[in-house]
């Protein structure tokens, strides 16, 4: 029986190819997706979820508005158009037509919505938490039973055994709201951190994004399209290495949902730190039981990135795409 997700995401062009993953793998069962704040405005980043769920012939699956900025600071303004560009999907985004939910449709609001659906199947639901973790947060304060309710928060972020991507120690989703992170992470809530350990070893190879390349499905050539711009982005920063082609980092965390096999992720007391402006953000691990917390996290460390990246291909190139 496949797994029951739902995805918090904020498209982005690797939220792009998780997504993409996500709908080809009959392992994971697609519920909804949360729109949150983070490679572009709240708007943008609804209405990319909406074009790559119709491009994939999946808008079925329902796209609920979320958190538009962090609960206690301000959003960066410039979000991440350095990496995924304008439109968070390399130019091939669209914002025509999404608002926010008007005072009817209030109850559908993302944290309201995750809430909702964990405490109507316990046990059953797992968040895949590709953005920052404020949707997420907010559910939990909303209705902090759903600490007992979901399965998982399966987290894209973190980084332990090597630098951050948007400070020396913290990546993106973690340091623009550690608030939020700090929540989850305390809450009791299953928590796999699939962050920067991963990620940084997972990149596609020039022979793999070919096939990409080579395939006429609509929804990969629309991957294919947004990867250009953070392929130029990431040459530019000097994060790709000889033969690599691109890198998705949110791809490990829905990998993981579907075959927890790829990642080596042994339980380790982790807390993020929200106090100070050099280490805000930081996925900070007691390695040697200096504090006394008890481990609180799955944290992934290793990965065989060679399994990942194939099947990753393998199932967008072969999947049944419409039309």
């Amino acid at each position: 029986m496949p797994k029951r997700v739902i995805i918090d995401t904020d498209p982005g062009v690797d939220d792009c190819a998780a997504l993409l993953l996500a709908l080809t793998s009959p392992e994971l069962q697609v519920d909804a997706l949360t729109a949150i704040y983070g490679n572009g405005a709240m708007a943008q980043c609804a209405a990319n979820a909406r074009l790559i769920l119709g491009v994939a012939g999946r808008s079925d699956i329902p796209v609920y508005w979320g958190a538009e900025g962090p609960l206690l600071r301000r959003p960066n303004a410039g979000w991440a158009a350095h990496i995924h560009g304008g439109d968070a999907l390399g130019g091939a985004g669209s914002i025509e037509g999404d608002t926010p939910p008007g005072d009817a449709a209030i109850p559908q609001r993302a944290a309201v919505e995750i809430a909702r659906r964990a405490l109507e199947s316990p046990g059953e639901i797992s968040v895949l938490a590709l953005g920052r973790m404020t949707n997420v947060a907010l559910a939990l304060r909303l209705a902090p039973e759903i600490g007992d309710a979901l399965a998982a928060v399966v987290v894209m972020g973190g980084a332990v055994r090597v630098p951050g991507n948007v400070s020396p120690v913290a990546t993106a989703n973690l340091y623009e709201d550690p608030e939020s992170a700090a929540i989850l992470y305390d809450s009791g809530v299953p928590v796999v951190q699939v962050g920067l350990d991963v990620c940084d070893r997972c990149g596609f190879s020039d022979a793999q994004f070919e096939r990409l390349r080579e395939c006429s499905a609509a929804a990969v050539q629309l991957l294919v399209s947004a990867s250009a711009y953070t392929q130029g982005a990431y040459r530019r920063l000097g994060r790709l290495a000889d033969g690599e082609a691109v890198r998705y980092n949110d791809v490990p965390a829905v990998a993981y949902a579907i075959d927890s096999t790829l990642l080596e992720t042994p339980r380790l007391p982790v807390a993020i730190d929200v106090g100070s402006d050099l280490t805000r953000g930081q996925t900070v691990v007691d390695w040697y039981g200096m504090t006394g917390r008890a481990a609180n996290v799955a944290v992934c460390l290793d990965v065989d990135a060679a399994r990942l990246t194939e099947m990753v291909v393998e199932r967008l190139v072969n999947h049944p795409w419409p039309g």
